[in-house]
């Protein structure tokens, strides 16, 4: 009985196939021309967006944290660490941990940049190295 019912099956769908291949060849005659039209309006506008990535396509150029400023203000690399991290949004225990040192050592950073970048909260620090250009 399932032999018969997978023939049945099967049958049905070769016929389906079949008759859907003769819709799509009548279909396919019948616009031939809009098909041809279609596939080179693809092709240009492949093309087209081809060459405007190559043509107008920002290459994003190295960020090098302006060393003329962070020279200017004797900014430490160690302290450009912690600024990263602030900028970041971590806390300082967050901070400490990233970075393998005291929590207190952190704050001692924080402080100098405070000082160094003449800030008196995170924020105006964060806002004042963006102005800068020593983080992104």
């Amino acid at each position: 009985m399932w032999k018969r019912i997978t023939l049945y099956g099967v049958l049905l769908a070769a016929g389906t196939l079949a008759l859907q291949w003769l819709d799509y060849q009548r279909l396919a005659r019948a616009h031939s021309g809009d098909v041809y039209v279609f596939m080179i309006a693809a092709a240009f506008l492949a093309l087209g967006v081809w060459l405007g990535a190559r043509a107008f396509g920002t290459r994003p150029r190295p960020f090098d944290g302006n060393p003329q400023a962070l020279a200017e203000l004797g900014i430490s690399p160690r302290e450009c660490e912690v600024l990263a991290e602030i900028v970041a949004g971590r806390s300082n225990k967050e901070i400490a941990a990233r970075l393998k040192v005291s929590p207190n050592t952190v704050k001692t950073h924080v402080a100098r940049l405070f000082e160094k970048l003449g800030a008196n909260r995170r924020t105006e620090a964060i806002r004042r190295a963006r102005e800068l250009g020593i983080v992104p």
